[in-house]
């Protein structure tokens, strides 16, 4: 049974987590612990598993060895086990996978219904909340192939807000965006940090990473090789790989 209660458990424990592809290891020995409340930024060069990790964490790739526990709640092979832990983690991809032949809000109300059983009339009203708190009530009855990019991940993120999750998982979303929309998608992402949301995000805003984690992870060869504070992250690094890919996304 998922945990709510708000002391006790960390939201995400992980330890010793393993994981291959054939015989690659895409992760190593991966172990963290995130407490609830708090923005955890996972950075790192291309191939270095920090997707993979935050894929795990709901089941989206199967890990080989290792633990995962979710709001108290062991991840195994269980697929109620699996659907309970998804109906608490909300995930928005590079991509937004918005489904093309719904209207935005019907792509917000979907899951609600099916999932959580809500009365239609109870899902529109979820979902014109959250279309409001991304700032884009007014693109409720338009289809994505109608909006612009940030438009459609700041909807990704209302979707997933739907669903009223406990913890929310962010796989690089805005590295698909053109530079003058990310500010809007960072910016709802800020507002929901500032409002408590256990937040894990796999990104290279360093901006954004200064300015909500709590601790900032560095991950090369599927290992975490540094986590720090974003203070400490930026401008004490102790691992010369770190300051390595540092200076070079820093200095561009």
């Amino acid at each position: 049974m998922i945990s709510t209660n708000s002391t006790g458990e960390p939201a995400l424990r992980i330890e010793n987590l393993d994981k291959y592809y054939g015989t690659f290891q895409a992760l190593r020995g991966i172990n963290l612990s995130v407490q609830r409340g708090e923005k955890i930024v996972v950075c790192g060069p291309s191939g270095s598993g920090k997707s993979t990790m935050i894929r795990c964490i709901n089941r989206l790739e199967q890990h080989n060895g290792g633990r995962i526990a979710v709001l108290g709640t062991e991840l195994n092979d269980d697929v109620g086990n699996i659907d309970e832990i998804r109906r608490e983690v909300g995930m928005v991809f590079q991509h937004f996978n918005l489904f093309p032949h719904m209207t935005v809000l019907e792509n917000c109300m979907i899951s609600p219904m099916i999932v959580r059983k809500q009365p239609r009339a109870q899902a529109e009203a979820t979902a014109r909340h959250y279309l409001e708190k991304v700032r884009i009530p007014e693109q409720a009855m338009k289809y994505p192939s109608q909006l612009s990019g940030g438009q459609q991940q700041r909807v990704a993120i209302a979707r997933a807000l739907c669903m009223q999750p406990q913890i929310m998982l962010f796989d690089e979303p805005t590295s698909a965006l053109d530079p003058e929309m990310v500010s809007e998608v960072l910016d709802v992402m800020v507002t929901l940090a500032s409002e408590g949301m256990t937040m894990i995000c796999v990104t290279h805003e360093m901006g954004f990473a200064r300015r909500v984690a709590d601790r900032v992870l560095f991950m090369d060869g599927g290992e975490i090789l540094e986590e720090a504070p974003p203070d400490e992250f930026f401008t004490s690094s102790r691992n010369e790989r770190t300051r390595q890919f540092l200076s070079q996304v820093l200095g561009h």
